[in-house]
């Protein structure tokens, strides 16, 4: 993870010089091509906890043809988390609904879309149990 953050620093640096030095602005979607491993899948924060997967993909639906809108929810409770996830079938509809929605009003809370991070699998994630992931117990 630190890798990814450390190129992403790295390419969006020398767009940035890049730009400034000859104009060139198709470096940008190099930088988003970078930024956006995940390509079609976005994150949205800050829902309110009445959303839910059918009006979030209802909300997200004019951008592009939806494979899931997910909302996370609470394993003890079952109460929305907060935040959910948006896939779409192509990485040029997801964008058009990150740029759009990003901000936005969605029953009655500005949400946040982003595009999502893909979670490292096996138990290196931390987190959890006792000792917080970090050698433990």
């Amino acid at each position: 993870m630190a890798f990814a953050g450390k190129l992403g620093t790295f390419v969006r640096q020398n767009i940035s010089r890049n730009t400034a030095l000859n104009g060139q602005g198709s470096l940008t979607s190099m930088y988003n091509a970078v930024r956006c491993m995940s390509g079609s899948k976005l994150f949205i924060g800050s829902l309110s906890y009445d959303t839910d997967e059918q009006s979030l993909k209802e909300a997200f639906t004019s951008y592009g043809d939806i494979t899931e809108a997910k909302i996370i929810v609470d394993r003890e409770n079952g109460r929305s988390r907060g935040f959910g996830f948006v896939s779409y079938t192509s990485e040029e509809n997801a964008a058009a609904a990150q740029t759009a929605m990003d901000g936005q009003d969605l029953a009655g809370r500005a949400i946040r879309v982003s595009y999502a991070n893909e979670r490292p699998s096996g138990g290196s994630r931390g987190g959890g149990g006792y000792g917080g992931g970090g050698g433990g117990y």
